[in-house]
Parts: C-alpha cells; sequence; structure tokens
C-alpha cells in the first residue's frame, strides 16, 4: 500500500520511467501528424504556402497547450483515486453523483479500447515506411511480424523490457527535439507560430478548416493514456516530465515546417515523403527508422497494458464478462488478459491489411479518441463539482472542453466514410457488450427477492443438528448479494431448505462489495447463529483480483487461531483425530425461463447476457474455486407462478 501512497514523490527514477510509460503514444504522433494535415491541404488542391504551414504549427502548438497541457496535465491529474487514474478509476470517483454517468465511462471505455486497436497499426507502419525513402521493402509483412512478436511477448510479461522503455524514450524525445531544432535555425520566421493568430485565421478563412482539424487532433491523441498512467508514474512525476517532453514535441513539428517551406513545390505528402524522415541527414536514416521503430513498440506496449488494466477494471465492476486475467510477474499493474491480447492482435492485422499505408488509417485514427475525452470531461467536471469547485470554474471547464472537443468530433466525423467507421464499428461493438453486461445485471437485480434471515435461524440450527437428513457438508459456503446481514436471497433458502435439505455444521454466507478505492482490502465477519451461520463480507478494490478462495481460507485460519470458530469435522472417527472438516460451495446458476414476462428489449440484453455469460469465464473459476468441491445448481431468474392461470375443472 505504501508504494501507492509514494507514488506521487517527485523522483529522477519517477521522470524516466514516465517517459517510456506514459508518453509513448503522443510522442510517437511527429511520425504522422503533419504528413496527414497536408495530405488534406493538397488533396483539397490548396497551395502549401507560409500562412498554411504556420496556421497549421499554430494549431498545434495550441492544441498540445490547451487541450493536453491545460485540461490532462493540469486538471485532470488532480482526479486520482488513491493515486490511480483512468476513465473507470474517475467513474468510482463519480458514480454515486448519477446513476447515468455510467454511460459515458462505457462509451469512453470502449471508444480507448477501439483506440487500443489503431495506435500499434499507425506508429509501426510509419516508422517501417521510414525505410522507403531509401529501399524498396515490403512494410506489411515487417510490420505484421513486429505486431506478432510484440503481442506474443506479452504473456510472459514486460518488466524486463519496461526497464528500458524510459532511456529509449528519453533519447527519442533528445533526437526529437535535436532535429527539429537543426531546421528551426534555418528559417526563424517558423516561430511566428506560437502568436495564435495564426491558427485563428487558418481556421476562419480556409474552406478545410474542419478537415484540417481532423488532422491536427492527431499531436494530442496519446493524452488519455497520460491519465491512464498515472498510478504508474505520478502526478508530479508527469507534470514535469512533461514540460521537456512538449518542448520536443513542438521542436520537432517546427522543424518539419521549416522542411515544408523550403520544399513546398515539390512536397508530395506519403510513406516517400515524410516530413518527420526529410528533415534526418542521410546517413542517420537506418538508425532514426530502428529508434522510430522502438518508439512506436513502446508506445503500442502503452496501449496494450492500459487495455487490460481497464478491461480488469471493467470485470470488476460489472461491466465485462468474466474473463481469465494472468499476472506474469510480482510487478504492480502487471497483467495479461490472453482473450483481449488476442482479440488486439487481430484487430491490429486487419487495420493494417484494410489500410495498407498509414496516411490511410489517418482516417480511422482520431475519432474514437475524440469521443473518450468529451466523455472524460463530463466525468471530470462532475469530480470538480464534488470537490466544491465554484459553478462558474466547473461551467467554465465544461462548456470550454465541449466546444474543443466538439469541434475536433465534427471535423473527425469527416473521415467516417474515409476509415473512420472501422474504429466507430469496433467501439460499438464493444458498447453492446458492457452495456448488455451491465443492464442485464440490473434486470437480474430487479427479481432478486431477499427474506429475513432471523426467520429462518431456527430452521436452520434444527437442520444442522437433524441426524435423519445425510448430511451434505461439514461447512457449506453461499455466496450472496444481500448488502445487509439482515437479509438473504430466497433462492439460497430455497436451496438449502427445501430443493434438496442440505445439513451442514456451519453454513457460511460470502458477500463481496466493490469499493470505489482502487485496493482496499477489508473484511469483517458476523456471527448470526453462533457456531452455526457465519457471513464474511469483504470489501475489496476495484483493482483487486477477487480469489474468494484464497480470501475465505484466510479468514477462515484467522479465525480458526484465534479460537472464533471450531471446523473440526464431526464425525466421530475424524473428531478424535483432530481432521478439518470438508468445505463446499454452492453456486446459484440463473437461467432465463421461456415464460419469463419481459418487454422486447429486455428480452434481447437478457439473451444476449447469457450468450456472453456461455463465452466468458465460469462462475467457479473466475472466483477461483476449485471445481471439484463446487455444486452448481440453476434456478430460474424469475419463478413463474400459476396464479394467473385459469382453468376450469370439467365434471366426470
Amino acid at each position: 500500500m505504501s508504494s501507492h501512497k509514494n507514488v506521487n514523490a517527485l523522483t529522477a527514477g519517477g521522470v524516466l520511467i514516465s517517459l517510456g510509460i506514459v508518453f509513448g503514444d503522443i510522442g510517437t504522433s511527429p511520425l504522422y501528424t503533419l504528413n496527414a494535415i497536408f495530405t488534406t491541404i493538397l488533396g483539397g488542391k490548396q497551395d502549401i504556402n507560409p500562412l498554411n504551414v504556420l496556421g497549421v504549427l499554430s494549431c498545434i502548438i495550441w492544441t498540445l497547450t490547451l487541450q493536453t497541457t491545460v485540461k490532462y496535465v493540469i486538471i485532470t491529474l488532480r482526479a486520482d483515486n488513491k493515486g490511480e487514474g483512468g476513465i473507470f478509476s474517475l467513474f468510482s470517483l463519480v458514480r454515486k453523483k448519477a446513476k447515468w454517468l455510467v454511460l459515458p465511462a462505457i462509451v469512453g471505455g470502449c471508444a480507448l479500447l477501439a483506440d487500443g486497436i489503431i495506435t500499434p497499426s499507425i506508429t509501426v507502419t510509419s516508422a517501417i515506411e521510414g525505410l522507403t525513402k531509401k529501399f524498396d521493402v515490403p512494410v506489411i509483412p515487417i510490420v505484421l511480424s513486429i505486431l506478432t512478436v510484440l503481442f506474443i511477448i506479452q504473456q510472459f510479461g514486460t518488466n524486463l523490457v519496461g526497464k528500458l522503455f524510459g532511456p529509449v524514450m528519453f533519447v527519442w524525445f533528445a533526437v526529437l527535439g535535436t532535429l527539429g531544432l537543426s531546421f528551426i535555425v534555418k528559417d526563424f520566421t517558423i516561430l511566428k507560430a506560437f502568436n495564435p493568430y495564426y491558427a485563428i485565421h487558418l481556421l476562419a478563412t480556409n474552406n478545410l478548416a474542419f478537415l484540417i482539424l481532423g488532422g491536427v487532433f492527431l499531436c494530442t491523441t496519446g493524452a488519455e493514456a497520460l491519465y491512464s498512467d498515472l498510478g504508474h508514474c505520478g502526478r508530479n512525476n508527469i507534470r514535469i516530465s512533461w514540460i521537456f517532453v512538449k518542448l520536443t514535441l513542438i521542436l520537432n513539428y517546427l522543424g518539419q515546417g521549416v522542411w515544408i517551406l523550403q520544399n513546398s513545390s515539390s512536397y508530395v505528402p506519403g510513406a516517400k515523403m515524410n516530413p518527420f524522415f526529410q528533415i534526418v541527414p542521410d546517413q542517420f536514416q537506418i538508425p532514426m527508422v530502428l529508434l522510430a521503430t522502438m518508439a512506436a513498440v513502446i508506445a503500442s506496449q502503452a496501449l496494450i497494458s492500459g487495455s487490460f488494466t481497464l478491461i480488469s477494471e471493467a470485470v470488476r465492476l460489472n461491466l465485462w464478462p468474466k474473463i481469465r486475467i494472468v499476472y506474469p510477474s510480482v510487478s504492480k499493474g502487471q497483467l495479461y488478459v490472453p482473450s483481449i491480447n488476442w482479440m488486439l492482435w487481430i484487430g491490429c492485422c486487419g487495420i493494417v491489411l484494410l489500410f495498407e499505408k498509414s496516411e490511410s488509417m489517418d482516417a480511422a485514427y482520431g475519432l474514437s479518441i475524440t469521443i473518450a475525452m468529451l466523455m472524460t470531461t463530463i466525468l471530470v467536471s462532475f469530480y470538480l463539482r464534488s470537490k466544491r469547485f465554484p459553478k462558474y470554474i466547473v461551467a467554465t471547464f465544461f462548456f470550454t472542453y465541449v466546444i474543443i472537443e466538439g469541434t475536433f468530433l465534427i471535423s473527425n466525423l469527416t473521415k467516417f466514410l474515409h476509415g473512420g467507421w472501422v474504429t466507430v464499428l469496433i467501439g460499438s461493438l464493444l458498447f453492446t457488450i458492457m452495456w448488455s453486461w451491465f443492464v442485464a445485471r440490473k434486470i437480474k437485480n430487479r427479481f432478486v427477492k431477499y427474506v429475513e434471515i432471523e426467520d429462518y435461524y431456527e430452521i436452520l440450527s434444527e437442520l444442522s443438528g437433524d441426524e435423519t437428513v445425510p448430511k451434505y457438508s461439514s461447512q457449506l459456503v453461499y455466496l450472496t448479494s444481500a448488502n445487509f446481514k439482515t437479509e438473504i436471497e430466497s433462492k439460497i433458502i430455497y436451496s438449502i431448505i427445501q430443493k434438496e435439505p442440505k445439513r451442514a455444521d456451519v453454513y457460511w454466507l460470502v458477500h463481496v462489495d466493490v469499493m470505489d478505492e482502487p485496493y482496499t482490502m477489508d473484511y469483517k465477519v458476523e456471527f448470526l447463529i453462533p457456531g452455526k451461520l457465519i457471513r464474511i463480507d469483504f470489501k475489496l478494490g476495484f483493482r483487486i483480483e477477487q480469489r474468494v478462495n484464497l480470501l475465505y481460507r484466510k479468514v477462515v485460519e484467522e479465525l480458526v487461531k484465534n479460537g472464533e470458530v471450531d471446523i473440526t469435522s464431526q464425525y466421530t472417527s475424524l473428531n478424535k483425530h483432530k481432521i478439518a472438516g470438508d468445505f463446499r460451495f454452492v453456486l446459484l446458476e440463473k437461467h432465463l425461463s421461456k415464460f419469463t414476462n419481459l418487454s422486447f428489449y429486455e428480452r434481447t440484453i437478457m439473451d444476449y447476457y447469457f450468450v456472453l455469460k456461455r463465452l466468458s469465464l465460469s462462475e467457479e473459476r473466475s472466483f477461483g474455486l476449485d471445481s471439484s468441491y463446487v455444486d452448481v445448481e440453476k434456478v430460474p431468474l424469475i419463478f413463474v407462478t400459476p396464479d394467473a392461470i385459469e382453468l376450469n375443472r370439467l365434471p366426470v
């Protein structure tokens, strides 16, 4: 826990690590941003002139300032959840303010996952295309090979490789700044781009302004990932390292701008004349391609790791089906989600094969992340209000960024038919999964009937001692969703007493409550019937793996050690040897009866939910239970009673 508390401490190591983890995505944007923008300008039959170039560079500088620096680095990084960031951490901070906030959280999460598919594709392709300036190489096979190796190594953990990320990215940013500066000194008039007048003039007078903005937005696409990695690096380390990163990015963009002005008559945007590689001296082309490829891989790794974390949080918050999550190393935050890993791999390879060139991928890039940023704006506004910020400050923040990001969204919508539909399709598919899983849980909870557990104390005590009933298990454990110790699901009582009377020495009720804090690990024990009925409530953070089997065993061991419970077998032959009794978990698996009276929408949601449930991890595996001592009982979601049926009895 201490590591989470101290993560905000400013250290040289923390700053270096943040360079490797946080800024990979935004740090590789110079590879393709200006190429995409001037493809639009020349495609719109406009000439490249100083006013256009200065206007474009001014838009980039002020986008990095307003969007990345002010919104994310200064404001959004304040919204840390016990040191953790990301859209679901933010949602956990504000979800009690309004129930509908789950919608922007889900939309934003799906948009980020869609972005996790396009980012590796465009960054690696842009880097490898740098070889085409000098060599005729097969770009697509090389890109597919790099992506395949990248996704294969995920299962082994990236701890060792991760230690190289910081130094490599430091060299990358230093080279970016140096290359840019080497061209700025050739034409200092490029520094006029710092004047916002040129950005305003471009947007006000150029008939391609909206299309140009779609390309400008590419310079800030990594800002959302910056917030997501708050827990790995800490607020202060990110803020300090951003000063260096922003400086080198702007220098590089300005240097590319000088080259474009110098070659305005011959410049044809594309892989062979990418201004990023044009400002690199010929003798350093190959080393620069290698460095760019390493930076692209690091950027991709950050997005992949972020996707794993995002999904694991969604599972704990009941926004995604339960899936297998592996922890390949002991490092904090290191996890591997096989199904998501291969889903991302298939998506990345599909993007590369579909678009083939990085300039074609630009059309698909940006649309989904704009949506994610808008959703973050909504959630941050509620967070600021919860922190008692004056209403006028919250309103100013909200409307300023809704206007900025809304404008970027409209500009990116122009890309829809040219490739943007891909990320919208991917995000929409992911949304159907998250939304259906969330709504289905609400529908299920609506039909859960609770009864007063005190009414059954006497029956349970007598059943436990009734030797005419065969003993089902020494220790019988049920997972309950009842939030209060006074209640219990009627289906559990039905399972114990009626379906098949289950005699046990001790009945246990285990309840898991997901907390808004990320790393909470608390529990409490209630002895409802001393020695007969015990309830354990676990309060676990949304980033804690819910290994109920291990957690339960740990609690029982402590209770036995303290002399609070006796789990010794009550069978005479075993009791005298002090042998512990057996444990058995009973899980109640709900199914949908064909007679259930639900609306068409609810029925569709539930049918989809049960399809997803069949494809997801089973309850016993998701809770870390050994199937050899777990019984799964199928119960209907809704008990259909015969009360509404009218029958006429005919006389004999």
